[in-house]
């Protein structure tokens, strides 16, 4: 397994309750789980405890492409930390820390073998991204 690490972040101009809310509720995460507009999250669950499953789907509008995204969380601090193993084994972590009143909000994952890493980066930073994007306009 590769054990090259990604680090992508942003900050947002939201309280931590709101950005925690937006980040792990189902309602929310479809509304901002996708990278491109041409892309979208037509569902998503989450148990959101240790032990507990992330499912979301992740797809091209137009059908011609998809895939569900699996992990299984090991660590769970409400506001500040979540760390999840995708079902390929590779480990994510979600840091929440307070900034001059701002959320940032920092994820380390494994990069996979498949793709470059730079396209992986720029792949979940615009995902990151987006969700700034949803939370702030909301």
């Amino acid at each position: 397994m590769n054990s090259t690490k990604i680090k992508i972040e942003v900050l947002v101009s939201a309280n931590v309750n709101k950005v925690w809310n937006y980040y792990t509720s189902p309602e929310h995460i479809t509304k901002w789980n996708f990278a491109s507009d041409d892309w979208c999250c037509p569902k998503a669950e989450n148990d959101l405890r240790v032990g507990g499953k992330l499912n979301s789907r992740m797809e091209a509008k137009d059908g011609s492409f998809g895939f569900n995204f699996e992990a299984v969380y090991d660590e769970v601090i409400e506001h500040e930390k979540i760390i999840f193993t995708l079902l390929d084994g590779r480990k994510v972590e979600t840091l929440f820390e307070i900034v001059d009143g701002k959320i940032k909000v920092t994820t380390t994952f494994d990069a996979e073998n498949e793709n470059p890493v730079e396209m992986q980066r720029e792949g979940w930073q615009a995902i990151l991204n987006n969700f700034k994007k949803y939370v702030e306009a909301n």
